[in-house]
């Protein structure tokens, strides 16, 4: 205060309430602000949650996990092998091309391609097609996985928890991708099979958007899974009675109709997609071709829940 002795007292008396305002000030400043370090910022629940038991994952496959339908990548192996003729891969190329312009799942059309896809694997054996399955992913399959994709089912894998495809392509087929990824298993649509050969029919029908949800829901009863806590990935509207069964429901690359839904709901949404085009271009109904192979996983887990 000695340096304010020239000025008159009333001066003297004005700057120094200045100085003591603006120390105080200051002093209040760097209060606050150790106060606001040592305050843990708000954060988001941990997820998926470590150690849940309880807990699991459920990832469609086509254009979820894999660009494309796993089918399709399956057919085109197949027609290398000669299992059909050009005539024939003209006909899916029709049928394919009708998926994708209409984006809607007309049952002639759905029937018509399903009776040719089991046509082709009518009398040949299982392992056989379990054999080339793999080979087929190595081939076409293996380079279209969605990296964004894989790496939320491995989070769910680090945390502890099982990761099922739920598709309706072949179920040995998505054992194949399952494998290939360390995924749990896979529930698939299964064809029939007499002596591990195949006869030409499905049992039941296609695992294709009502179906998964109830295969789903089997298969949690006999996991001991407690839905509310499990987690649901999907590209397609199809999918949303299976999302809306589970307590964590994703988007991933949505078409028109899941996006929307998923704004309604407030669901988390991914896309992977590099354009927005990809969500006009999708094969919304190529899995209900998914009568290729035959298999039991899905078999299994409804037979478990009604013993």
């Amino acid at each position: 205060m000695a340096a304010l002795g020239w000025l008159t007292p009333r001066r003297r008396s004005a700057t120094a309430r200045s100085v003591l305002a603006g120390e105080a000030s200051a002093e209040a400043a760097r209060k606050s602000s150790q106060e606001a370090e040592v305050v843990p910022p708000p954060q988001e629940a941990e997820f998926p949650v470590h150690g849940d038991e309880r807990a699991a994952a459920f990832f469609d496959l086509d254009n979820t996990v894999m660009q494309g339908a796993a089918l399709f990548h399956f057919g085109r192996g197949l027609y290398k092998r000669k299992f059909f003729e050009t005539r024939d891969l003209a006909r899916f190329a029709w049928q394919q091309a009708w998926f994708r312009l209409a984006g809607v799942e007309d049952p002639e059309h759905m029937q018509e391609a399903r009776d040719s896809a089991l046509s082709i694997v009518k009398g040949h054996r299982v392992a056989e097609l379990k054999s080339i399955g793999e080979e087929i992913y190595d081939e076409y399959m293996a380079e279209r996985i969605w990296p964004g994709t894989r790496a939320l089912a491995q989070a769910h894998l680090d945390a502890g928890q099982k990761v099922w495809l739920v598709t309706a392509a072949p179920v040995e087929i998505a054992q194949v991708i399952a494998r290939r990824l360390g995924l749990t298993g896979a529930l698939g649509t299964v064809a029939e099979s007499v002596d591990g050969v195949y006869t030409g029919r499905l049992v039941g029908e296609p695992l294709h958007g009502p179906a998964k949800a109830e295969a789903v829901r089997a298969l949690a009863a006999a996991e001991g899974l407690d839905l509310s806590r499990c987690a649901a990935y999907s590209d397609s509207h199809n999918d949303i009675p299976m999302l809306s069964l589970v307590g964590h429901p994703y988007a991933i690359n949505p078409d028109t109709k899941l996006r929307r839904h998923a704004r309604e709901m407030d669901w988390r949404l991914r896309d992977y997609r590099t354009g927005r085009k990809a969500a006009k271009v999708g094969i919304p109904a190529a899995a209900g071709v998914g009568a290729v192979a035959g298999g039991t996983a899905a078999a299994i887990a409804l037979h478990r829940r009604r013993r």
